[in-house]
């Protein structure tokens, strides 16, 4: 009987529409759990910039999923 290989978008969401910035911040603070204010504070960016990439990458993933 052959098996089937899982595709990687079975595990989750396609994460390679994102650019690295929207995919380190998705991964981190929506997957990993950490807040917006620490990755903020980890990367050195404001939490509004934060902010926007998490949106920006939302968007591109329901996007994607519709």
């Amino acid at each position: 009987m052959p098996s089937k290989q899982a595709s990687l978008v079975e595990f989750g969401p396609d994460l390679s529409v994102l650019t690295d910035a929207e995919r380190e911040a998705y991964v981190t603070c929506r997957e990993n759990g950490v807040g917006v204010r620490e990755y903020a504070r980890r990367t050195d960016r404001r939490p509004g910039t934060v902010g926007n990439l998490l949106r920006r990458a939302e968007n591109k993933l329901e996007e994607g999923s519709a």
